[in-house]
């Protein structure tokens, strides 16, 4: 292919700004689908044809990066293949963002109309600038009754100066969109009812300024260390693998753009591995991305994205080079995690009977299958045999994993999260106990401003910023500095304190030292002190002790936590009562019973509900939370022993 008509883009966003919404138009209006094509490919939800998995259709959310291709026919005649990288918008799927951005040579930065640049939109964008990416800015949903494009532009501008962007970055050029109805514009005054009905302007916009791989004096082309793409394919090949896909018909397949050289069918590579080793293997065939899926071709040369097959064993970070002159790229370089949790064997008394993978040899294997791919997770061994340190970027990151484990056929347990403490070597902070500090952007209603400070303060958090929302005049926009912890359980609370109206994002900004003890929650829970079904006569009994997690005809065990109780403490409470039967009966007696509805909590609200002591049991078709110690009489006897080790020690 001739590489003047060829483009990789990356679209790059906040979460919920239309990444994927605008992938798909691109697909669909390039003219290689009709509609309802892509409905069928999307589950007969349009839209969401690039949210392949189960979780991210039933969530709404991409997770995994994804590659796609679309060939498009300029009003110059000439034929263009854009090579498109659909990218995460949640802080916790970072990783995906920063191992797939090198393949890019340009990226569309999608901003909400209304809410303009956020968190994570500082996060992507300074990780496309550190690789020299050249920015397409794409306003999208235009169509809002309260957007303010100028304000947005102006805000992006700001945001680009601040992550002090070269000049050719700050002459960006911009597209008003709404992905949703399938239209685009860069014509300002075009964005009412006189805009267009097509993204024509959309493509444009990419082929005039994203840059051709390799082009003279790109920035992509310097950093490989080529001037121009006739140096890039004179070179020996070179070739890094940033994704890894996998096909039951011919294994492991490796993804990943072409930096130096041509890759052939049938040719003989070196594999270098992150560790430096090098193995002799023959690439089975080469295919390049078409539409949706991938077509095989003879060759690809640098600048291309291409998938190679028959290469086993090859991970994310190996480098496919020239057998005769083998030289490995760097590694794409992986923000560390900043949550750590415990993984365990699960050892209740229902332990097996809903899961079909439950042993320790079988968690660990999935986790090692999880680290091929999943860049930003780390695993280890824990201090016994049967539990795992797991550590990842955040909470819906590790939760994500577990759901996916969970629906596999797992059981496990796992504890509390902790945020994940450093020692800086180098800095101002150099020897000093550091956690991870985090920008909290909050939206609330102007009449829940006091209960949103009062929440977030009491989280050793610092306000940095208050205005009014701009285009919505009864909303207050703050933002904080907190600490990693206190970001656990605070959604929740947030919600209920404001009645389901506040609007909160966070992403990591760097590390301080520690800022001090966190408060604990705030209620204790009751605990179930014998196993057996739950009944609606138990539930009337404890009616006023608190709120429960169970219903009647639930099975419970001993140890279970089983409700939350309306004071500080724990309490143990037996569920499992039936009412007694006598020949005497009250007129209209057995109608005045009183249950509460249960609260239902995801797993991810369990997870943050969780204290020290307490454990969360997954299996396929539950999610229980339980203590570490089932038994009264163990408890008793650690919390004896915690008290004397303290006392000796003051």
């Amino acid at each position: 292919m001739d590489h003047k008509h060829l483009r990789n883009v990356a679209v790059i966003a906040h979460v919920d700004h239309g990444k994927t919404t605008l992938t798909d138009q691109l697909l669909y209006q390039s003219g290689m689908f009709r509609s309802e094509e892509l409905d069928k490919l999307a589950g007969g939800q349009h839209n969401l044809v690039l949210d392949t998995g189960d979780i991210e259709r039933e969530r709404g959310i991409t997770i995994t990066a994804k590659n796609c291709a679309v060939s498009y026919r300029h009003k110059d005649g000439h034929e263009y293949t854009i090579n498109l990288i659909d990218t995460p918008g949640h802080a916790d799927f970072g990783g995906e963002v920063e191992r797939v951005l090198n393949m890019a040579d340009g990226c569309l930065l999608v901003v909400d109309a209304f809410e303009g640049p956020m968190p994570q939109t500082r996060f992507v964008l300074g990780k496309a600038l550190a690789l020299g990416l050249k920015p397409v800015v794409v306003v999208n949903k235009i169509d809002k009754p309260n957007a303010r494009p100028e304000e947005v532009v102006n805000e992006v501008f700001d945001l680009l100066g601040q992550l002090d962007a070269p000049d050719d970055a700050l002459d960006f050029p911009v597209v008003y969109a709404s992905a949703k109805n399938g239209w685009a514009t860069a014509d300002h005054d075009r964005i009412g009812e006189d805009h267009p009905d097509n993204i024509a302007d959309l493509y444009d916009a990419i082929l005039s300024h994203i840059p051709e791989p390799y082009a003279e004096g790109s920035a992509r082309g310097a950093a490989a260390g080529f001037t121009s793409r006739q140096a890039a394919l004179d070179s020996p090949l070179q070739l890094s693998v940033t994704s890894i896909q996998y096909s039951e018909y011919v294994g492991r397949i490796a993804v990943g753009r072409v930096t130096a050289g041509t890759i052939t069918g049938g040719q003989k590579v070196t594999v270098i591995n992150r560790a430096g080793e090098g193995s002799q293997q023959r690439v089975l065939k080469v295919n390049v991305f078409d539409g949706l899926s991938q077509r095989e071709v003879a060759s690809v040369s640098a600048g291309d994205i291409c998938a190679v097959v028959g290469l086993d064993p090859i991970d994310i970070g190996d480098t496919i080079a020239c057998p005769d002159d083998p030289s490995a790229l760097p590694s794409v370089k992986i923000d560390e995690p900043t949550l750590s949790m415990m993984f365990r064997v699960n050892d209740s008394p229902f332990a097996g009977k809903e899961g079909t993978y439950v042993t320790s040899r079988q968690i660990w294997d999935r986790l090692q299958r999880e680290l091929q791919s999943n860049v930003a997770l780390r695993v280890e061994r824990g201090e016994t045999g049967e539990s795992f340190l797991v550590s990842g970027r955040g909470l819906m990151h590790l939760g994500v994993l577990i759901e996916e484990m969970r629906r596999e056929g797992y059981e496990l347990q796992v504890g509390r999260p902790q945020v994940i403490l450093r020692r800086p070597e180098e800095g101002d902070h150099a020897g000093k106990l550091c956690e991870p500090i985090e920008q909290l952007v909050v939206d609330c209603p102007e009449e829940c401003q006091s209960d949103v400070m009062s929440l977030v303060s009491n989280r050793r958090a610092e306000i940095v910023r208050m205005d009014p929302k701009a285009g919505a005049s009864d909303y207050i926009h703050i933002e904080f500095t907190i600490p990693a912890r206190g970001l656990l359980g605070l959604r929740t609370r947030m919600l209920t304190a404001t009645q389901g109206r506040a609007i909160m994002h966070h992403n990591l900004l760097r590390y301080e030292p520690v800022r001090g003890e966190m408060p604990s929650r705030l209620a204790g829970v009751m605990i179930a002190s014998d196993p057996g079904q739950v009944t609606a006569y138990s539930l009337d009994r404890l009616f006023d002790r608190g709120v429960f997690f169970v219903k009647p005809g639930d099975k419970v065990y001993a140890g279970q936590i089983v409700g939350e109780h309306c004071k500080d403490n724990d309490i143990t409470v037996n569920l499992a009562i039936n009412k007694k039967l006598t020949n005497v009966r009250a007129a209209s007696a057995d109608d005045q019973t009183k249950v509460k509805p249960a609260r239902e909590l995801s797993l991810e609200a369990t997870l943050e509900y969780i204290a020290e002591d307490e454990l969360v049991e997954i299996t396929p078709e539950s999610v229980r939370m339980r203590k570490r110690l089932l038994t009264e009489a163990e408890r008793r006897r650690e919390d004896r022993a915690a008290k004397a080790k303290s006392t000796v020690s003051v």
